[in-house]
């Protein structure tokens, strides 16, 4: 009979990024606990609010079963001396398994006969288990910052108050620091501050309900989508959509209820994005729109509460926004009295990085790898580029960036404009630091592509030429970010860029700087694209399509891309199993190849004369096809050469007795597999 698992741990407010991720890893915890344990069980759910995470597991098996475990020893010749008679070895074994050396087992393996200790485990009952298991499961929850309390030895997020745990309604007992597991939970911190039995998990909604607490996420941010939708149509206008501002306030509140608010229109003459920024990133107030989609002088705001008089805590808000608003329109008007062309000196005194220099000296780097792309790309827009590299960075000198550092390069649009700079010129400035994030607009005009292109190359050389390479998670300059931005743009504008000589040129300008060798960092740069580039197309196509196309010459993104497309649709075909085991004959046959002339005279079978006349024919074909681009057709045109293929292994005996028909053979072999080469490492698809 199975029963169901909950847990909720209640706590202080815990940051609202940390409890995505805690859900998370709560449900992989408890996974791997009870598999380890080998217990079976059902559904996962995990919940979370600042206040409290929870999880439940459905149909957990009453009872562990009985299992039979196999503990391998030393090898039998380690074991046994030339009399038969066990060695230290065997009896340290058997001593450490708790059995004597008659009991061990000899056990045949691929290396040769081995040691066994084979030992019957009965099952334990699983409340048992998880008594164990859970305090376990409390402390291993990875924070990304975690703290104690009192004279504590645990860590958590934030110091925890109580902790539900049942199973079958039964509280499993544990201790984590000083407080017992039990089966009362609380309510709302303000609404409902007040303590509840619990009996099961969905008691435990219905009763979390009653204390004015939503404990699922998901459920919050539908009363807030609804919510600030309701409110924003009271006041004449709709939400601005932000998805991510929604998933972050969805986690700080227990019980949401919405309200709107006002500020002076006046404050509309500051740049629209410096204003939602302010509202979104310092306050979590969402913005609001009219029908023409222009800024509304208003905001919503999410409370954990209801309360009596919303004009109380309209007014606050209000209060706390004029204040901030205020500083933004001080900065903006200030900055406007100093030109950004005038800014550009002032980089020489910002340090970009310590071993790399300064701001103004990255920008001289990128501003002349910019040119270069253009030179290759466009060279039409080389002046603009020039002038928008130059003017890119200057913005991060203004007051209102140091104030609001999120609206960098977008006050630099707005500077360049105030300042008569051309206007292809100034939306390159805010286009370059594009994409933000995953999945980010990317830049419009081959002018902020160049620049973006420039800077980023320049960062990702820079930090690789100075020692400075991602580890793991540790990724302090983004340079992950920056490689993907690079390959998204390209990906977009197809840019037939070799990636070899962008490198180059890069730490070309670089070399002052380095304290590796270029030619190592160049590999290892080389390298870190190669991953993204398999990991971004990864997400798109098969693996294997991916890794048999990025196994040939890696230079040209596009050229790459469009061969993975290709042969990712023409791997769908019906056809493509029978025809990709011919493929894989040939390739695997030839192995590094033969590289001689095919004679004719030395052809013994009628198979190998046709493969050699379809083989002529279809290279040609192929060979246009791939320089045209047609990566597709090209395809198709080396499938005709499968019939040929197969009477020819079928016919031909390739390993001739005769060295000279042997590598006559060979050589035929070896020209096909070269044509398939074109396209990709057709050994490497399942």
């Amino acid at each position: 009979m199975a029963k169901d698992l909950f847990l909720e741990i209640g706590c202080e407010e815990i940051p609202a990024g940390f409890i995505p991720k805690a859900m998370g890893d709560l449900e992989s915890l408890i996974r791997r606990e009870l598999e380890s344990a080998r217990i079976e069980f059902g559904e996962v759910v995990t919940l979370g609010t600042p206040r409290r995470l929870a999880l439940a597991v459905q149909g957990i098996a009453e009872r562990q079963p009985d299992a039979e475990l196999t503990a391998m020893g030393p090898a039998k010749s380690v074991a046994f001396d030339a009399e038969g008679k066990p060695t230290r070895a065997a009896e340290g074994f058997a001593r450490g398994q708790g059995v004597s050396v008659a009991d061990l087992k000899v056990v045949p393996t691929d290396k040769g006969d081995y040691l066994a200790a084979v030992k019957s485990e009965k099952g334990r009952e699983t409340a048992e288990l998880l008594a164990e298991i859970l305090p376990r499961l409390v402390n291993a929850i990875p924070f990304k910052k975690s703290m104690r309390w009192g004279d504590l030895d645990v860590r958590f997020a934030r110091p925890v108050h109580w902790i539900v745990s049942l199973f079958g309604g039964v509280v499993v007992p544990f201790k984590f620091g000083n407080i017992e597991s039990g089966s009362v939970s609380r309510g709302h911190r303000f609404m409902a501050n007040t303590t509840f039995p619990v009996r099961d998990f969905a008691h435990y909604l219905e009763e979390c309900e009653r204390h004015f607490v939503i404990p699922d996420p998901n459920r919050r941010k539908e009363i807030i989508a609804s919510e600030i939708e309701r409110v924003a149509k009271l006041a004449g206008g709709t939400v601005l959509p932000d998805e991510g501002l929604l998933e972050q306030v969805s986690f700080l509140v227990e019980y949401p209820s919405a309200v709107a608010g006002t500020f002076s229109p006046d404050f509309l003459a500051v740049p629209r994005e410096v204003l939602i920024t302010s509202m979104r990133e310092h306050q979590r107030y969402f913005s609001m729109v009219d029908a023409a989609g222009k800024l509304l002088p208003g905001f919503i705001t999410i409370n954990n509460t209801l309360t009596e008089d919303p004009t109380v805590v309209v007014k606050g808000n209000e209060r706390v926004l004029r204040a901030r608003l205020s500083d933004a329109r001080f900065f903006f008007e200030e900055d406007k009295k100093v030109p950004l062309s005038d800014r550009v000196d002032a980089l020489k005194k910002v340090v970009y990085q310590a071993k790399l220099g300064t701001s103004y000296e990255k920008m001289e780097r990128f501003r002349e790898l910019a040119g270069w792309l253009a030179g290759r790309l466009n060279p039409a827009v080389a002046d603009k580029v020039a002038r928008a590299a130059t003017l890119c960075k200057a913005d991060l000198v203004t007051g209102m960036v140091g104030e609001f550092p999120e609206v960098q390069g977008i006050m630099g649009r707005e500077y360049a404009l105030h300042g008569g700079e051309d206007a292809e010129v100034a939306a390159a400035i805010a286009e370059h630091y594009l994409p933000t994030q995953a999945g980010g607009n990317l830049p419009t005009s081959d002018i902020g592509a160049f620049v973006s292109l420039g800077d980023k190359m320049d960062t990702i050389c820079g930090c690789f030429s100075v020692g400075l390479i991602p580890t793991g998670s540790a990724d302090p300059y983004a340079l992950r970010r920056s490689a993907i931005g690079i390959i998204n743009i390209i990906l977009d504008r197809g840019y037939r860029l070799p990636l070899d000589r962008y490198i180059d040129a890069a730490l070309e300008l670089l070399k002052a700087k380095a304290t590796r060798p270029l030619d190592e960092v160049k590999k290892d740069v080389r390298e870190f694209f190669r991953v993204r580039f398999v990991n971004l197309l990864g997400d798109l196509y098969p693996s294997d399509v991916v890794d048999a196309v990025t196994q040939l010459p890696f230079d040209d993104l596009v050229e790459t891309a469009q061969k993975i497309a290709a042969l990712a649709e023409f791997k769908n075909r019906d056809d493509f199993g029978p025809l990709a085991v011919a493929f894989k004959r040939v390739v695997n046959i030839v192995k590094e190849g033969v590289d001689q002339p095919v004679s004719e005279a030395l052809f013994e079978e009628e198979a190998e004369g046709k493969l050699n006349t379809a083989l002529a024919a279809v290279a040609d074909r192929v060979g246009t096809l791939v320089e045209k681009g047609d990566y597709l057709s090209a395809l198709s045109e080396i499938a005709t050469l499968k019939e040929a293929v197969d009477r020819f292994f079928d016919q031909v005996m390739v390993m001739a007795k005769d060295e000279k028909v042997k590598n006559n053979r060979l050589a035929l072999l070896t020209r096909i597999a070269r044509l398939f080469a074109r396209l990709a490492d057709f050994s490497r698809l399942s």
